[in-house]
This record gives structure tokens, sequence and C-alpha cells, in this order.
């Protein structure tokens, strides 16, 4: 056993680490992708009206 528990750690760069973008190349995905934060907004506006 090594007394450093990072050395067997794989090494990732920043280009490796970034996260995925969205790609919204359709229609139907953008469609889908707008009606989640509009869909959120309508569902605390209905709380909150009620």
């Amino acid at each position: 056993m090594s007394s450093d528990p990072d050395q067997n750690d794989p090494v990732f760069s920043a280009e490796q680490a970034r996260q995925g973008e969205i790609i919204l190349r359709t229609r139907a995905r953008r469609i889908t992708f707008i009606a989640g934060p509009v869909g959120l907004v309508f569902l605390v506006w209905l709380v909150w009206w009620i």
C-alpha cells in the first residue's frame, strides 16, 4: 500500500473534465428545453395564486 492515496487516481486535464454542451438541433428539442423553465415558472405562479 502506498502512503499517498492520490498516487493511483486518474488525472484529467481541464478539457477532459469540462461538462458537455447542450445541443438543441431540432425544433422538438428546443421546445422541450424551453418548456421546462416555462413550466416551472407557471407552477410557481399557480401555487402562489392558490
